[in-house]
């Protein structure tokens, strides 16, 4: 399991080794095909901010080379805020007073006609808080059975399961699962997850192994941008990702890098990452993994996101509603987090053929699941 694999690097030294890095260990890391994780600290290190026009027009390249000229497009559904757990920055948080919603069968339905009406969307992303008394397995597979008529690919962000319960619901047709580890710094992970399920550091981590294990198709993960120092917690979800896709080979990987925003229980990010700084990543993460799917979704703005279409981003969220039954059933109930980029998906699909891309709507079919 990887949390006996992390013990083996102490967060403290990762972090010196980072800003250790010289202008030659970037250029070093540019010309080499197959990076390790010193030539991924390089391209995060304070040495890589003057070499962005290299690295973006080589993320371009490699891009271009496995994905061509393509934007993968989803949308999140969220279908309960129910949660136990007391996450300091998320709205969702067991302590903040709001009336909880949980989606019927019914209304689930009604919310996968709604997204439909909006745009072809066929990758669907389901999202609950984590409650396992009301949105346990049971639910989670009913749940998938009622979106699965509507959408080929159907992926979950859900609380960690086990892995026959992965196994249950790849069976009900789930295709992936993402989750954010939020941050890997064990000492300090309990401040910002001090009850509730998430608070346990190594069944969260060892989720991954749980996820890969049980052969599912795609594996998303992410680091919470704005908790710990950005650059030794996304050097360590690299790392992570190594370890992942030498151990599970035939599964997809994606990763996303979301900044805080704006939730309830007003939690200041203790970190802040630039524009620059979010581009710089962005470029690390695709010269070190060719093939893997990086995210950006409505979290960041409308013009930011633009920017990036030819540069290495690969999938983008559009027309987000981050509150359960947010699309046509409980449009005032209370959201995840608020989001930046409000365009619609027709919009932000234009955006997308403006700079030469083709957006895609589907990329998988049920038929592939057997």
């Amino acid at each position: 399991m990887f949390s006996e694999v992390l013990k083996q690097y102490d967060w403290r030294q990762t972090t010196e080794r980072i800003m250790a890095k010289t202008a030659a260990d970037v250029e070093r890391a540019l010309t080499r095909r197959r990076l390790d994780d010193e030539d991924f600290m390089a391209l995060v290190s304070p040495a890589a901010s003057p070499y962005l026009e290299p690295m973006a027009a080589l993320s371009q390249r490699l891009t271009r080379e496995r994905f061509g000229k393509t934007i993968s497009m989803y949308i999140p559904m969220y279908i309960t805020n129910s949660c136990t757990n007391s996450c300091v920055y998320c709205g969702f948080n067991r302590h903040n007073a709001f009336d909880r919603v949980v989606l019927t069968p019914e209304q689930i339905a009604e919310e996968c006609r709604a997204i439909k009406a909006l745009a072809p969307f066929d990758n669907l992303l389901i999202v609950t808080g984590e409650n396992p008394r009301v949105a346990g397995p049971d639910y989670l597979e009913e749940a998938l059975q009622v979106c699965r008529p509507y959408f080929n690919s159907l992926t979950m962000e859900v609380m960690p399961l086990r892995t026959e319960d992965y196994e249950r619901l790849s069976r009900a047709g789930l295709n992936g699962v993402v989750c954010f580890q939020e941050t890997y710094n064990r000492d300090r992970y309990k401040l910002y997850h001090p009850a509730g399920m998430k608070s346990n550091f190594e069944w969260r981590l060892d989720g991954f192994d749980r996820m890969g294990t049980a052969g599912l198709h795609k594996i998303g993960m992410g680091v919470l941008i704005g908790l710990e120092d950005w650059r030794t917690d996304v050097t360590m979800m690299a790392r992570h990702l190594q370890y992942l896709r030498r151990k599970y080979w035939r599964t997809r990987f994606s990763v996303n890098f979301p900044r805080l925003r704006p939730a309830a229980g007003g939690f200041q990010p203790n970190v802040v990452i630039s524009d620059r700084e979010l581009v710089q990543l962005t470029f690390a993460f695709r010269i070190f993994d060719h093939d893997v799917d990086i995210s950006w979704s409505t979290r960041e703005d409308a013009a930011f996101r633009d920017n990036m279409i030819p540069l290495g981003v690969t999938s983008m969220s559009a027309g987000s509603k981050t509150d359960p039954g947010g699309y046509a059933t409980y449009p005032q109930s209370l959201e995840q987090f608020a989001v930046s980029d409000e365009r619609t998906p027709a919009e932000v699909a234009l955006s997308i053929r403006k700079a030469g891309y083709e957006p895609v709507w589907k990329d998988w079919d049920k038929v592939f699941d057997r």
